[in-house]
């Protein structure tokens, strides 16, 4: 089942890069008690992640915290060390990039998709939401994984 706008988010585990390096952060770490906006991406660095939807959120950053927005995530199917890479080389300081390395929360949220046929594996649907306090506000969800409109910086600003 996927989740729907005003469902709480299900439990998950992400991994982010610490200082120490690796490390575990839940989806109440993330998002209790703030306003989050959750980015997901089939893959760091594919084409459409990289150039077309990733680059929206670096750049209108502060016109989305400027919104009452405490925190912008990034979370992909990719281990912590692909998105901390990953983070760097598109320059989006500032981003917090969790780590679904099994796919356990895009599975969760009912948003996962087969990308076998192009050697992906299981992967995210990319998808932009507004989740206040673990509760989901808005949800933006691309009908083909080579999009990025729907779910891209622009439309998710015109809804906050």
């Amino acid at each position: 089942m996927t989740i729907q706008v005003g469902d709480h988010l299900p439990q998950a585990t992400f991994r982010v890069m610490g200082p120490e390096g690796p490390a575990a952060k839940t989806t109440d770490d993330v998002f209790k008690g703030r306003r989050v906006v959750l980015v997901a991406v089939p893959g760091a660095f594919t084409p459409t992640c990289h150039r077309n939807h990733l680059p929206g959120y670096v750049t209108r950053r502060a016109d989305i915290l400027a919104r009452g927005i405490d925190a912008i995530a990034v979370t992909s199917v990719n281990d912590v060390f692909v998105l901390e890479a990953w983070s760097k080389a598109a320059g989006a300081e500032g981003i917090e990039f969790l780590a679904d390395g099994n796919g356990d929360f895009a599975k969760a949220l009912g948003l996962d998709m087969d990308g076998t046929g192009f050697g992906l594996g299981v992967r995210s649907k990319r998808y932009a939401m507004l989740v206040e306090d673990g509760v989901v506000r808005v949800l933006n969800v691309e009908d083909a994984p080579s999009k990025a409109d729907t779910s891209g910086a622009e439309n998710l600003l015109k809804a906050l």
